[in-house]
């Protein structure tokens, strides 16, 4: 008879959040809780990378499924434009440690930091690490276009509006003040820069990543 094999749990909302390494064990930290936020990975380390992503990032999706890019598929991306910045954000916990930063996309030289702050996500951070790039571009009267490896943050940055389900607490009301002066920029602003999604599959991790998983 063939074993069964280990899987790992990430519950980003629950009772606590953290990573089970029995069903069992999970299904005690969600018990109870309403909209709990959970999945199975089939490794520890696939586990780990979750947990310091979103649920967002993952949910409806299947782990361990997304194929690696032939040759030819990752042609079609064609190259990154190194004349751009990149921005990105990195997240301990849903809620949790938040910090942003924005880099060039070249050098990888920091251009801005912001964090870390407490009880805040990582869609937010991306959304605020966007916005901040796109003022900096405009102060620095710049032409580069800006990179997001956040398809969730740059759709909110289009509407003007963080749709965040993050609660408001005593822990992070300077995170909601952030993004009302973000949400205020782009309806009190125009930009010109261009704002392109990047392709992780073809190009790896963006080079503003932290560097964390």
């Amino acid at each position: 008879m063939a074993q069964k094999k280990q899987k790992y749990y990430v519950v980003w909302f629950g009772n606590p959040a953290g990573i089970y390494h029995s069903w069992k064990e999970c299904q005690l930290a969600i018990k109870g809780i309403s909209g709990a936020q959970y999945m199975s990975f089939e490794s520890l380390p696939a586990a780990k990378i979750a947990y310091n992503k979103s649920y967002q990032d993952y949910k409806g999706k299947t782990p361990g499924k997304n194929k690696t890019l032939t040759l030819s598929q990752k042609a079609e991306y064609g190259q990154p434009n190194l004349y751009s910045i990149a921005v990105d954000a990195a997240c301990s916990g849903n809620p949790g440690l938040m910090e942003y930063r924005g880099v060039d996309t070249q050098t990888h030289r920091q251009l801005f930091h912001q964090g870390p702050f407490d009880q805040a996500t990582n869609n937010v951070g991306e959304f605020l690490a966007l916005v901040h790039g796109l003022a900096f571009l405009k102060k620095e009267k710049s032409d580069r276009i800006i990179y997001s490896d956040s398809r969730i943050a740059i759709g909110w940055v289009k509407k003007k509006k963080c749709n965040t389900k993050l609660k408001k607490t005593t822990k992070n009301e300077v995170i909601f003040e952030l993004i009302s002066r973000a949400e205020l920029w782009l309806k009190n602003n125009s930009y010109s820069s261009f704002i392109v999604k990047w392709e992780t599959k073809a190009w790896g991790e963006i080079p503003a990543d932290f560097g964390r998983k």
